[in-house]
């Protein structure tokens, strides 16, 4: 009886286990985002900004850049340009339609992709508003991929006690922490 019983759900649990999506090989494209999208106010995305000392010749790229505001900014405000990683594809169209209208799409561009899988190498900034825990995940990709001298900008969430924030400011009660990549000792 117990052998009748337990077939069935060995067979139903295998077939869950087989019709699981692996974690990393979805598209970003039917990804389900880890955040719900949440707008970085605007006085927050000036101060990310000035925080990490953007200036013309900078490649900003926002992580979850949701409509794109901070990459757009970046571009109107500091002449740098810009590389948004949405995993929504139709938040992807309004990044894009966003900087369509504010004249910078020939400055920066979005990508609906995965964050975790992403290409950063290129970023001299990078910017985040994320949850604490997605952001100390990130930590190894950001130390790995991104060249000495980068700077890290994240809003309201840290990347906990193991990395500790070279500066903390507030703006309208937000919390923004600044870290720099550090030289690699070999």
């Amino acid at each position: 009886m117990i052998r009748v019983l337990l077939m069935p759900v060995a067979a139903a649990s295998a077939l869950v286990a087989l019709a699981a999506p692996a974690p990393f090989a979805q598209t970003a494209a039917h990804a389900k985002p880890d955040v719900i999208y949440v707008p970085t106010p605007q006085p927050v995305v000036d101060a990310m900004l000035e925080l990490a000392e953007v200036k013309r010749g900078d490649v900003v790229y926002d992580l979850g850049s949701g409509d794109g505001r901070i990459v757009i900014t970046a571009a109107q405000k500091f002449g740098a340009r810009g590389v948004g990683i949405e995993i929504d594809s139709a938040l992807v169209k309004k990044a894009r339609q966003n900087a369509t209208a504010a004249g910078v799409s020939d400055r920066v561009r979005f990508l609906n992709q995965n964050l975790f899988t992403a290409d950063i190498r290129n970023a001299t900034v990078v910017t985040l508003y994320l949850l604490q825990s997605i952001n100390e995940r990130l930590r190894p990709k950001l130390v790995r991929e991104l060249k000495p001298g980068a700077r890290v900008v994240s809003h309201v969430f840290n990347m906990g006690p193991e990395w500790p924030p070279e500066k903390t400011v507030t703006i309208e009660r937000s919390r923004i922490f600044l870290w720099s990549i550090a030289k690699r000792t070999n």
